[in-house]
């Protein structure tokens, strides 16, 4: 099992997560975004640079991703692949998604974004806040004490 991050717009907050989470379960992490990245040295983790284009990273997900790894990514498209893979998907508020309601997600930001491109404005996700990275650290740690 390892766990895989859209990291061009993951949190930095959950980022430092991550990288305690994978270094406590002695779990591979790897990064992937289209800019360099900066991460603590150690055996478990690694950061993975991909051409800048639209959907590089989430096209390297998709391809390295294997059943039964953890995906994290705001991208619903993204999530939706995964899954099918068999992979899990968790977005840095520790929201899990599956095969329960990636189709429901899918088809309300389907919806947001045909209400965005004909002109109505939908305001943006609320500010990120301590409760938010609570979640995701219980979360993540429920995905890895399963794992053991």
């Amino acid at each position: 099992m390892k766990i895989w991050v859209d990291a061009d717009a993951c949190p930095t907050a959950i980022k430092a997560i991550l990288y305690r989470a994978a270094n406590r379960a002695q779990v591979e992490l790897t990064l992937v975004a289209n800019q360099m990245l900066r991460t603590p040295p150690s055996p478990w983790i690694r950061a993975l640079q991909v051409p800048a284009g639209f959907d590089g990273a989430d096209q390297r997900i998709v391809q390295e991703a294997l059943a039964g790894d953890l995906v994290i990514t705001a991208d619903v498209p993204l999530a939706a692949k995964v899954i099918a893979k068999g992979a899990c998907a968790l977005d840095p508020r520790g929201d899990r998604l599956d095969a329960s309601n990636i189709q429901g997600r899918l088809s309300m930001r389907n919806f947001m974004e045909e209400l965005r491109s004909s002109g109505v404005e939908t305001g943006g996700p609320a500010a990120f806040s301590a409760a938010d990275r609570q979640t995701f650290a219980n979360r993540l740690d429920g995905f890895l004490s399963k794992r053991r």
